[in-house]
């Protein structure tokens, strides 16, 4: 039934991990502020242009949702900061690290398997 079609819905690999939930949360409040400040700052815009006793008041409403935005952009960068201070950044290796970690525990294995062959603690101790 489906034949020649493509999938509506196709899974895409994701480059980057997933943010934190309080930082995601963060982000999002900040971005729907924002949102919000910049059609406050329009409407302001256009009564000014207009001349409606309405442009004053918003205008100061404005001034101070600027003011409330910024704040919650810096909350979001705070937020991230302690994320990562307090649970730490989760990296993996790759593979070519892994691989330089195995030949050097194959060099050190091998080096601990040379000196086995001088005498040992008991037979110094005999002597």
């Amino acid at each position: 039934m489906n034949r020649g079609r493509r999938a509506l819905w196709q899974e895409v690999p994701v480059a980057r991990r997933r943010m934190a939930d309080p930082v995601r949360t963060a982000a999002v409040r900040a971005v729907i502020i924002v949102a919000v400040t910049l059609i406050q700052a329009m409407v302001a815009f256009l009564c000014t242009l207009a001349r409606s006793w309405f442009g004053f008041p918003a205008v100061l409403c404005t001034v101070a949702s600027t003011i409330v935005a910024t704040w919650a952009v810096l909350d979001v960068w705070v937020t991230r900061q302690v994320w990562v201070q307090r649970h730490g950044v989760r990296s993996e290796p790759s593979s070519t690290a892994r691989e330089l970690r195995r030949e050097r525990r194959k060099a050190r294995r091998q080096g601990r398997r040379r000196p086995s062959e001088e005498p040992s603690r008991a037979d110094r101790a005999a002597a």
